[in-house]
């Protein structure tokens, strides 16, 4: 991939960065190596395939690392990946554990108040994954029902709030990862999974019988997800925006969107055939970061 002046631009404050230690490319430029956060369950953004981490945000990962190597002049730069949770990504690159992580984390003002986020690249919304056969429709169909959530997500927080402002009266139970949530249900111990629709479709797709479940009931908001990075890093986070604003002018991110959203994939190979959403079209000539909330 070329290096515009986007991205290039990023370098120019390196001379200094060394004495902030908080500075991303300082920490990769002195210990010779860049974490990068992957999912284990997020199909199809980052997740686990034969134990090795794919997905289009894996990819996205990829590219930016490759750019911090031309920036550093270190092409023999070591590249590791870590595994993170809903529950630990903030920690975990608060404390230098991680150097970016992009997956399926949501841009949002509370978040914004301790991380960093580049450039939104996807937009989803809170809805429910449930068995067909369980007569589900909707948020109030599942009064006096148990719905699985995954600890650590907006999701959580957007679902606790409105049950308690509609009186829907489900008892809600905390998944510790999206796999968790889907078995929940699958096992019959939830009625629901409430999550990301996009994540939704991902499980289903890579089910054991996809045909036994669908996702229903009406978004509760639209949420923008971005690369998480490093708070009041601005050198890194215009070579993060660079990288991914290039790939949105190029048509780079196009073709990516399509390899993953409308082409099989692993492991069962097949596709979700999810065409690109009107607001992430918009994204791609605004190429903005700006929160959901």
């Amino acid at each position: 991939m070329q290096l515009h002046s986007t991205v290039l631009c990023a370098a120019l404050g390196l001379g200094f960065l060394g004495a902030v230690h908080a500075d991303t490319l300082a920490k990769v430029r002195d210990s010779g190596r860049i974490t990068l956060a992957y999912r284990e369950s997020s199909v199809p953004f980052s997740y686990l395939d034969n134990g090795k981490p794919i997905g289009m945000t894996v990819e996205l990962s990829q590219t930016v690392a490759e750019a911090v190597k031309k920036v550093l002049n270190q092409p023999a730069l070591e590249v590791r990946w870590q595994a993170v949770t809903s529950q630990n990504r903030m920690p975990l690159l608060a404390n230098g554990t991680i150097d970016l992580e992009c997956g399926s984390t949501t841009n949002n003002t509370v978040r914004a108040k301790e991380v960093g986020f580049a450039i939104n690249h996807f937009y989803t919304g809170t809805r429910l994954l449930v068995k067909k056969s369980s007569g589900i429709q909707s948020y109030a169909d599942l009064k006096g029902k148990t719905a699985a959530i995954t600890t650590g997500t907006t999701n959580l927080q957007v679902l606790r709030k409105a049950n308690a402002e509609q009186g829907w009266g489900m008892n809600i139970v905390m998944a510790k990862d999206h796999a968790d949530g889907f078995l929940l249900v699958e096992n019959d111990r939830a009625a629901a999974f409430g999550m990301d629709d996009i994540l939704l479709y991902g499980l289903i797709a890579n089910a054991k019988n996809p045909r036994d479940f669908h996702v229903v009931a009406d978004a509760l908001q639209v949420e923008p997800y971005a690369c998480m990075l490093r708070k009041d890093d601005p050198q890194f986070k215009q070579l993060v925006d660079g990288v991914i604003g290039d790939m949105m002018k190029s048509g780079a991110f196009a073709r990516l969107y399509d390899k993953w959203f409308m082409q099989p994939i692993p492991p069962k190979n097949a596709a979700l055939g999810l065409p690109m959403s009107e607001q992430l079209q918009r994204n791609l000539q605004e190429r903005g970061d700006k929160p959901a909330f």
